[in-house]
């Protein structure tokens, strides 16, 4: 466990890290520090190449409530919120969705506000039945942010981001399981189980791939096809010069269960 945290608590078992918001008595509302030691510890987890799976999670009854408007409240005109968002979650939410590993966001109680756009941001999402999701950001006469607007239209179709942003409604576990926002649901008892069986099947995935694989997805939302077939080509010849791949093969060829290393 790293303890050169306050707000977070950082966990490595084997090729697996957990990151966890921890502050339970706010359902872990969202801080300047515990945003500017979040973007650190995934920084640290990017650069570690025995890391291979990312967990994101929040301590006690809830994953995140969204941002500690205590930090950022009413008329005070020496805050600038748009200055907030650009100096603390823009730089965030581009290094969470863009990290060279896989993602995990494990669920509990109320995932709102910039927590639900944490969560979005992750590659998977398992929640218990428990979970609630709220884009609340309309209620206090802002708009989404944090990724909100990126995220949800891509997840959920136009119709219902359009729902989710301008009614602000509280969604369950199963409504966002049928909408495509949680990956799967799972009872509350088996979560932390569950969640760690599916990075235990990613982090023996070839990492190299793995992380080609990211970047080849999030760049075709918006390539055209004959920009991304090029790109597939380019990232394909680097795959292919991989130690991992000539382990693959061989491990397919002798009907063997393929143990990767990485490069």
């Amino acid at each position: 466990m790293d303890n050169t945290y306050n707000s977070i608590v950082v966990t490595t078992d084997g090729p697996i890290q957990e990151i966890m918001l921890n502050r339970p008595e706010t359902i872990n509302a969202l801080t300047n520090e515990m945003l500017t030691e979040l973007h650190h510890a995934l920084g640290q987890a990017e650069r570690n190449s025995a890391v291979r799976v990312v967990i994101l999670a929040g301590s006690g009854r809830g994953f995140c409530s969204g941002q500690n408007l205590k930090e950022v409240a009413g008329r005070d005109e020496s805050v600038d919120i748009g200055e907030h968002v650009a100096r603390y979650y823009n730089p965030l939410i581009m290094r969470l969705y863009h990290l060279n590993k896989p993602t995990i966001c494990r669920i509990q109680g109320a995932c709102a506000g910039a927590g639900m756009s944490l969560a979005l941001a992750c590659d998977f999402r398992i929640g218990s039945p428990q979970a609630k999701f709220s884009q609340a950001f309309v209620k206090i006469g802002l708009v989404p942010d944090s990724g909100s607007t990126y995220f949800l239209p891509r997840l959920v179709g136009m119709a219902k981001a359009l729902e989710l942003a301008l009614l602000g409604d509280v969604i369950d576990a199963s409504s966002a399981l049928q909408w495509g926002i949680l990956s799967k649901m799972t009872e509350a008892d088996h979560l932390e189980a569950d969640t760690k069986a599916l990075a235990d099947r990613l982090a023996a995935m070839p990492p190299v791939a793995v992380g080609m694989i990211k970047r080849a997805l999030h760049r075709g939302t918006d390539a055209s096809l004959s920009d991304q077939l090029l790109f597939e080509l380019h990232l394909q010849r680097a795959a292919a010069a991989t130690e991992d791949h000539h382990i693959g093969v061989q491990a397919f060829l002798n009907k063997e269960t393929p143990r990767f290393v990485g490069r």
